[in-house]
């Protein structure tokens, strides 16, 4: 569990330095340029992505649950990521009106995966990376927000067809990952 809970911290960590240090991030845009923060912020992020793979394999092995979620929860879950490969689609997809509406739909998507998978899974590990998630991008959507707000950010507003493209795009990417990939990858078949 130690080796997850470092990679979240790392990856999280890094994604929340505009969050929680903004003042420090600035000056380090200014010391070491933009090519210098962006290699940093992506050096410690894969590495952060790496131990959570790592760590949440290893967890896995040794599971530890503390529930059992109720079989409602699969099919609900199911729906959740649906709507969250659409949210994700939408940070993408130019002129649609999710992203209007939300400002920042990435976020958006991935409170809403992280929910999903908390709802249909039960073991400490989970809770662990999950929890960890869903914490932190309700975090950064509040301060994403408040930032948006203090700057007198305005979206356009989209359209039918960006609204479309969204819908489809992240239909496509939740029928390849239900059908295929989620099996291959986790072990966890949803669909098929």
């Amino acid at each position: 569990m130690s080796i997850l809970i470092a990679g979240l911290i790392l990856f999280l960590g890094m994604h929340s330095v505009r969050m929680a240090a903004d003042g420090w991030r600035t000056a380090r845009l200014a010391t070491w340029g933009e090519r210098g923060w962006k290699g940093l912020y992506t050096l410690v992020s894969l590495v952060g992505f790496a131990l959570i793979i790592w760590g949440f394999g290893l967890a896995r092995m040794q599971t530890i649950q503390l529930w059992s979620p109720p079989a409602w929860t699969k099919p609900v879950a199911s729906v959740l990521v649906l709507i969250a490969f659409v949210l994700i689609a939408a940070a993408y997809v130019p002129g649609n009106r999710i992203r209007a509406r939300l400002g920042h739909p990435m976020v958006a998507g991935v409170k809403t995966w992280a929910l999903a998978h908390l709802l249909a899974n039960g073991s400490l590990a989970d809770v662990v990376l999950f929890g960890a998630f869903l914490v932190w991008a309700v975090l950064d959507f509040r301060s994403l927000r408040r930032r948006d707000r203090e700057q007198g950010t305005k979206r356009g507003g989209g359209n039918v067809t960006g609204d479309a493209l969204a819908v489809v795009a992240g239909l496509i990417a939740w029928l390849l990952f239900a059908y295929w990939l989620h099996g291959r990858l986790f072990g966890r078949p949803l669909l098929g």
